[in-house]
């Protein structure tokens, strides 16, 4: 299906007609996108949470298909935090199954549209299955050098980042570093995302205006869009209005 739907869309940018509107060099290379409002979106319409998940994987697949369209490199999705283990069970549940439904679907069609999965988060609490499925994802699109797909599962930023100075006061305890090699880019390069450069712009849906515990050191100098839309109303057209703005921006990372 989701093959299918690549080709379409490749063909009908007339069916999309504001993406003629975003040159090439306005497009980010790394976007990141927490992805919420799948619960509320559900309730709204006297669904079961769930419901709202499942919408929201439907638009992983559009917006994964819409991004690589565009010429984006690097796409992540906020998937589950480290704090979502305090939601009831059951969801959680439904939630730690969602990957692996995800991927058996589309992961031959990622694959034929050279799409590399990745994932950021921490592997110890996730469970077999989920785990299972991510894993095969990963050593399948290993070698696709198109879009990288990376899936922050099971993530928190300020779990990454003390796990990282722990990581990295024990070399110096062990004499493999000295203080004074301690940098921003050694820093970078060991955090759960040392193999992708920072998102250029960050998207939240749902209204909400905060970062989550989310990318907290990599997002020093992204744009930052917002929009009320919640996760599984979002389009194309909302994904191009944020690349939009993003273009219309200056980033001076601190200059004039």
């Amino acid at each position: 299906m989701i093959k299918r739907l690549w080709a379409n869309r490749s063909k009908a940018k007339a069916s999309l007609p504001h993406t003629e509107g975003i040159p090439p060099e306005n497009v980010p290379e790394h976007v990141a996108i927490i992805m919420d409002g799948n619960g509320r979106w559900a309730k709204r319409r006297g669904l079961p949470r769930m419901a709202g998940h499942h919408s929201g994987m439907k638009t992983v697949k559009r917006i994964t298909i819409e991004a690589n369209r565009l010429g984006v490199k690097y796409l992540t999705l906020y998937a589950f935090s480290t704090e979502n283990w305090k939601r009831p069970k059951a969801e959680v549940d439904f939630l730690m199954k969602l990957p692996q439904q995800f991927l058996e679907i589309e992961l031959d069609d990622l694959i034929a549209n050279n799409v590399q999965v990745k994932m950021m988060g921490h592997r110890e609490d996730l469970p077999p299955h989920t785990l299972s499925a991510v894993d095969e994802a990963i050593s399948k699109t290993a070698g696709n050098t198109g879009l990288v797909l990376n899936f922050a599962l099971n993530y928190g930023s300020r779990k990454e980042m003390l796990e990282t100075v722990q990581a990295i006061a024990a070399d110096v305890r062990e004499g493999k570093l000295t203080p004074e090699q301690i940098n921003d880019e050694l820093f970078s390069q060991r955090l759960l995302s040392g193999e992708l450069p920072d998102p250029d712009l960050l998207i939240r849906t749902s209204g909400e205006l905060r970062l989550s515990n989310f990318m907290l050191w990599q997002l020093a100098y992204s744009e930052l869009w917002f929009t009320d839309v919640y996760w599984p109303e979002f389009t194309e057209q909302h994904f191009h209005e944020a690349i939009e703005e993003y273009g219309r921006r200056a980033r001076r990372y601190g200059g004039v």
